[in-house]
């Protein structure tokens, strides 16, 4: 698995699948991505030359145009088109070619070291890797895009973003990438069962505790989870860890510190995992993702953990009256060194090629893309939030609506785990590790003897090249 520095969103289900993908589809490091035109030929300029303005801080010039690529995924690409209105009403002299795709790095990488069109939206199984853009200096530098006044709202553009996004997009000290979306994970319930039934949503592993009983009662079982991928259980346990034993814990995980998997914290955050699974408070079976969140809607499970994505994944099987909700990860309480720090990071990235011909046009379609008015069309189409504040506010829909609200509680620091990034065999390790707690054949004490014991591994071997994060 290829390592992308600084990108929290790689954490995502769907982000880890296609960058396996990825993979694959690279380039080698000796040919290059640019290697065809590199060195040999000058960086085109834009074709930009009006007045720069509040309205126009780019020198957007009438008469251009611009070419823009859109990922047509999971979110489909309606919302792109709203943008382009958006940008129209504003720039009305301004060709904008929109096309959409899901072959983002055969049809575009090879045209970077040629004309590349001017706005790509780099995601999917066939995205093309980032670490490798940056690198070879073929995308563009967008620091002056966070700098530039907002579309629609008072303040810069960085001033509307949502926490951790301009640092999901940062590379080697630069921002690169607009995530326009942003993915909050947590425990989801139907908040129709909740409220008929009488139950308060636990905030801590022992106000679950003290519920699951009365779940249980009703012949349903208190919690579900993905059975099959080790890397669902994993983003609990490590939203869990992070609660319990701060940020400074996860950093020194990530940062191979020794006894890092020792600190004060780190036990009794796994220790409520392995009460859960102990109690019998898992529905039995060995399900997959889908398989699990379905279950879940078929009222077999109270919870369930994941991301935002869930609506649209399940769209087409939820149950009439069925009203998803998301809570943060639940704490261990009062002990808590980070008890309301939320897991959450933006994604799918769009980049602007450094030999686009109209720059220019390409950041101020940016500009509107990150606009208030563009955002709350992409969380209305999508629903899923955008990475500008505020967009689920008017969107009529509950589980927008609790992400929206968990998010605008959010303190600046964000759930972050980069280790499985770093090191490819930790990242299996703790895979396996955290399927084997949740099938109750791991205690917490010797989940954390074997996750040291493989950290120490990495650590000592002088061949893997040592990430670090701050």
């Amino acid at each position: 698995m290829s390592v992308t520095p600084n990108h929290p969103a790689d954490l995502s289900r769907r982000t880890l699948l296609r960058r396996a993908a990825a993979v694959g589809l690279l380039v080698t490091p000796a040919a290059g991505l640019l290697s065809a035109c590199a060195g040999s030929e000058p960086s085109r300029p834009d074709d930009s030359g009006a007045a720069k303005s509040k309205d126009n801080p780019f020198g957007v010039q009438d008469g251009s145009a611009v070419k823009v690529v859109i990922f047509n995924g999971g979110l489909g690409d309606q919302w792109a088109k709203e943008d382009q209105a958006i940008f129209a009403a504003k720039h009305a002299g301004v060709t904008v070619n929109m096309s959409s795709t899901q072959k983002i790095k055969t049809e575009e990488q090879p045209k970077m070291a040629t004309q590349p069109s001017d706005l790509v939206m780099n995601s999917g199984a066939d995205m093309m890797d980032v670490s490798t853009l940056v690198n070879e200096g073929a995308i563009e530098p967008l620091d002056d895009l966070l700098a530039a006044p907002a579309w629609d709202s008072e303040g810069t553009v960085a001033d509307t973003l949502l926490p951790g996004t301009v640092v999901d997009g940062t590379f080697q000290g630069k921002f690169y990438v607009v995530n326009v979306a942003y993915t909050v994970w947590g425990n989801w319930y139907n908040d129709a069962l909740f409220t008929r039934e009488g139950w308060t949503p636990p905030t801590t592993f022992d106000e679950f505790f003290a519920l699951a009983p009365k779940i249980k009662a009703k012949g349903i079982a208190p919690y579900v989870h993905d059975a099959v991928h080790g890397y669902y259980p994993r983003w609990a346990l490590m939203a869990t860890i992070w609660k319990s034993a701060g940020k400074q814990a996860v950093i020194d995980i990530d940062n191979l510190k020794e006894n890092a998997w020792r600190a004060e914290g780190v036990l009794p955050a796994l220790e409520v995992w392995e009460k859960l699974v102990k109690d019998k408070l898992l529905l039995p079976g060995n399900l997959n993702h889908t398989q699990s969140q379905q279950a879940w809607l078929d009222g077999k499970a109270a919870f369930i953990q994941v991301g935002t994505w869930l609506k649209n994944e399940m769209a087409a099987t939820i149950p009439p009256g069925f009203e998803m909700k998301i809570s943060d990860y639940w704490g261990l309480g009062a002990t808590d060194k980070a008890p309301k720090d939320v897991f959450a990071g933006a994604g799918e990235g769009l980049v602007v090629p450094s030999k686009a011909p109209n720059k220019a046009a390409a950041k101020e379609f940016l500009r509107a893309v990150l606009s208030k008015a563009g955002s709350a069309k992409f969380a209305e189409l999508t629903k899923s939030l955008a990475s500008t504040k505020g967009s689920g506010d008017a969107v009529q829909d509950t589980a927008l609506a609790s992400a929206n609200e968990l998010m605008s509680k959010a303190p600046a620091d964000l759930i972050k785990t980069k280790f499985w990034d770093f090191y490819a065999d930790l990242d299996k390790e703790s895979q396996n590790a955290s399927a084997e707690l949740m099938a109750g054949r791991l205690t917490a004490a010797q989940f954390v003897d074997r996750m040291q014991k493989a950290a120490d591994k990495v650590a000592k071997d002088s061949s893997i090249t040592k990430q670090t994060r701050a």
